[in-house]
């Protein structure tokens, strides 16, 4: 079996699942992103493109509201083919590579998303002078 048609049918059984997972997420935590991802609705065949169709694939997950999730869940589990996360395949090899010592990509990624929406919150609030 492909791993384009592998896909959908992982998503499949992921849904199924119940309880915990090796890494401590509730695996019903794991359905909720998926099911709010952009490409939900997609053809599998679309986000496992090769070469210049990758850009394609990549341009669904710019303003999906999951797109930190999946990219987290596809470099926790190495996963080596398709466009996760709005990075392709040669793309996340490259970070993993760059990167080698991260235990965990989602707890990694999930902090770095936390600490930018702080400071832009930060910067987006008014500033008050002192009376002079």
């Amino acid at each position: 079996m492909s791993e384009r048609r592998a896909y959908g049918r992982c998503r499949r059984a992921r849904r199924a699942e119940q309880g915990e997972g090796e890494d401590g997420v509730d695996r019903h935590d794991r359905e909720d992103w998926s099911e709010r991802a952009a490409c939900r609705t997609a053809d599998p065949d679309e986000l496992f493109a090769d070469g210049a169709a990758q850009n394609q694939a990549k341009a669904l997950c710019v303003a999906c509201p999951v797109r930190t999730e999946c990219l987290a869940h596809a470099l926790d589990r190495r996963i080596e083919h398709g466009v996760w996360g709005g990075m392709t395949d040669r793309e996340r090899r490259a970070l993993l590579r760059r990167r080698p010592t991260v235990v965990s990509w989602r707890r990694l990624l999930e902090s770095a998303r936390t600490e930018h929406e702080r400071r832009v919150r930060g910067a987006a609030a008014p500033r008050r002078y002192a009376a002079r």
